[in-house]
Order: structure tokens, then sequence, then C-alpha cells
């Protein structure tokens, strides 16, 4: 086992969204996309896991940390009745729509392999919760790299590298 797997954190649901009815959309954080290379480094990947009792699917989505800030922009907006969603940029998309009853209705849409829509009615204070989900995925892997000019990337003066 090697150093960096060692000290590796522990993967952290962004979005966990389930009802009692099985159906479930899991955006599940596992790490750095390429850690150590300053150009890749704050991108992150994650699995996300779709499931209900028509579809049991697992997908890989990289967010990077402009992926984070929209997703909270809109998951707030999305308490005001409008959509959200997130990835899209370099292939999978997860859309979310809230419904006047409290269902919610999640598009999966990776174009290469799985278009679906899984509906589910999350617990009330579902939204107040994925705020909380996306400072602990913050907490867990920082932005530690700044873009000094187009195409050139630094380690941040915060990172202690």
């Amino acid at each position: 086992m090697s150093d960096d797997e060692m000290t590796d954190p522990v993967p952290v649901d962004l979005i966990d969204l389930a009802d009692e009815d099985g159906n479930r959309c899991i955006v599940r954080v596992t790490g750095r996309f390429k850690s150590g290379d300053p150009m890749f480094h704050d991108i992150l990947r994650a699995d996300v896991f779709a499931s209900a009792s028509f579809v049991d699917a697992r997908l890989d989505v990289f967010l990077s940390p402009h992926d984070l800030d929209a997703w909270q922009q809109e998951l707030s907006a999305l308490a005001l009745g409008r959509d959200a969603s997130i990835g899209g940029d370099r292939g999978l998309t997860l859309g979310f729509h809230l419904h006047e009853d409290g269902w919610l209705s999640i598009t999966v849409d990776d174009p290469d392999r799985l278009i679906t829509m899984i509906g589910a009615r999350p617990e009330e204070n579902w939204i107040s919760d994925h705020h909380e989900r996306l400072e602990q995925v913050r907490r867990t892997w920082p932005v530690e790299v700044v873009e000094t000019a187009p195409g050139v990337y630094e380690w941040s003066a915060d990172c202690g590298r």
C-alpha cells in the first residue's frame, strides 16, 4: 500500500436522496482525479449510483471547484422552486426538479451510457442537509491550486505545499 492510499480521506456523499420505495440517487466523492498534478489536482472523482425498480446503475462523474460552486447556487435556488443540476461539462449530468407536492424528479443523463429519470420524495430538510454535505466535501478536499494565467497552475499559499 502506498503512502497516498494510507492517507486518502474516506469517501463523502455529496448527494444522497432516497425514499421509502427504494428509489435512490447518490453522488459519492471518492478522491482527487490526479492528486499532485496542479492542472487536475482540484478535480474530484465521484461515483453516481442511481437505483429504482427499473434501473440499478453506477456511473462516473468528475467535479471541478466551479461545479461545486454552481451546485451550491442551484441548490439554494431549488428551494425557491427552480431546477438544479450538477455536472454536464464533461459528460454525465444530474438534473433535479422539485414538484409542488414534494416529489423530486432526478434526471440521470450520461449521453454515452444511460438516460433515465427517478422520482423520489426526500425528507423535508434535504436541501439544508445537502448544503452540509457540500461543505463536508470542501473540507475534505479543499481547493489547493490557483490558475495564475490561462493554463498556468500553481499551488495556493494556503495548501501547505
